[in-house]
């Protein structure tokens, strides 16, 4: 990248302000170190990264909450930074969409999909090694355990991976198996797969939205249909009490068209705030999330973590007007069509930070916005589960599977991993 041209503009823009009539000399001389640090600045990192134009543009996509790359004071790695890199031995280690707990609308290639190169790409962290999936490690460290996912159907895009790559390594499949006898599907709104040789349960959760959903109080305005209780979580949460590590996905629903726009306004209280929107709401309720589990979950006991916002990829149009996936076939190159910093992240990475205050919560943010915001050709597009109406949008939200949820769950293993988790 040649920055020339800018470093002469810059000059000459500071000729045009050094003139000793307008500009005194004490101004002048910080002016002048002030453009002396940019200009470093810039051809450092030019020199450091003239083939990486992603280091650079880093500078403005998630810089806020982003790692730095380091070793922490640890000794642990920062996984969620790095690329994305073609390895064909990658889906031995996987589990196929035989797995019995996949729901219909993940397998795409049962779906119709002809391509599998999306299967070939492992994550590569930058300065360091994502260690390898080891299930049976898991299974063993979380004996007599609970793991829990809640939140919303990326959540369970995420669960239904940790179990497929969970049971894979049981020989004996009748072991492994949903505890009421529900069929793996979107349509209900809690699942628990057991392992019976390890007495270990990984459950999900379906609650979009963290809080509770109520009918509009009496006398409301037409206008209100249902609220979101800010201050008041979800009544499943009470479920939520005594795992080992939890898992929160949130965001995806937290915008205009699924609350506002669709008659969904925020209460607390007996009040509904009509005025409220939908990024004040979304840090109310994590507010109450976080004295949830301040006042209920045992310190010592659970791991906790957030999951950071997974990116869509409708081109051509939004989701409900013709966006479409289906043409991606490898994962974004070009950097500069990265999307913006999504300002999900930044409050649930200002809620972690909250959260961590209290030096005995095993509070985590699972990152997974940049790796998986690169993966533009793993979402299911247009093969969907069988009888999907023509006319359905394509999913450009959820992620095939196996797919990119797996390399979610390489983290999250990776994380407990570093901290030695292991249920007592």
């Amino acid at each position: 990248m040649d920055l020339q041209p800018y470093y002469d503009s810059l000059l000459r823009k500071l000729q045009l302000l050094s003139i000793p009539i307008i500009i005194k000399r004490e101004l002048k001389y910080a002016l002048s170190l002030i453009l002396f640090l940019i200009i470093s600045s810039f051809v450092f990192l030019n020199l450091l990264g003239p083939s990486r134009p992603e280091f650079l543009l880093r500078i403005g996509f998630l810089s806020q909450i982003l790692p730095s790359n380091k070793k922490t004071a640890l000794g642990a790695c920062d996984y969620s930074y790095g690329t994305w890199v073609w390895d064909e031995t990658y889906p031995l280690r996987l589990y196929t969409e035989n797995c019995t707990f996949l729901d219909p609308g993940f397998r795409c290639r049962q779906n119709g999909r002809q391509d599998d190169d999306y299967l070939k790409w492992r994550w590569q962290p930058e300065g360091c090694d994502l260690p390898r999936f080891n299930a049976s490690s898991l299974l063993e460290r979380s004996r007599n355990g609970r793991i829990v996912f809640a939140g919303d159907s990326i959540g369970r895009n995420q669960w239904e991976s940790l179990v497929c790559l969970l049971s894979q390594v049981i020989s004996n499949k009748s072991t492994v198996y949903e505890e009421n006898g529900n069929p793996i599907t979107k349509h209900k709104g809690f699942l628990s797969i057991r392992f019976d040789n390890y007495n270990l349960t990984v459950e999900y959760y379906r609650v979009p939205f963290l809080v509770t959903i109520n009918r509009p109080p009496k006398n409301s305005s037409s206008q209100i249909r249902s609220t979101a209780r800010v201050d008041k979580l979800h009544w499943r949460s009470s479920q939520w009490v005594g795992a080992d590590v939890l898992v929160f996905s949130a965001g995806h629903w937290w915008n205009q068209d699924k609350t506002t726009k669709m008659g969904c306004y925020f209460q607390e209280g007996e009040t509904v705030n009509v005025t409220m929107g939908v990024m004040e709401a979304f840090r109310k309720s994590l507010q109450t999330l976080k004295e949830w589990a301040t006042q209920t979950l045992t310190p010592s006991r659970t791991h906790i973590f957030f999951q950071s916002y997974s990116p869509v990829h409708f081109r051509d149009g939004t989701w409900n007007e013709g966006g479409r996936c289906n043409s991606n076939k490898a994962p974004e190159t070009n950097y500069t069509k990265l999307e913006a910093e999504p300002w999900n992240n930044l409050i649930i990475s200002n809620f972690i930070q909250q959260m961590a205050e209290d030096e005995n919560k095993k509070v985590y943010f699972l990152n997974i916005t940049y790796l998986t915001e690169l993966r533009k050709d793993g979402h299911p597009s247009k093969y969907r589960e069988a009888g999907t109406p023509i006319s359905s949008p394509q999913d450009c939200s959820h992620w095939c599977l196996p797919g990119v949820p797996d390399t979610w769950n390489e983290l999250l293993y990776a994380e407990l991993l570093s901290r030695g988790f292991r249920t007592k």
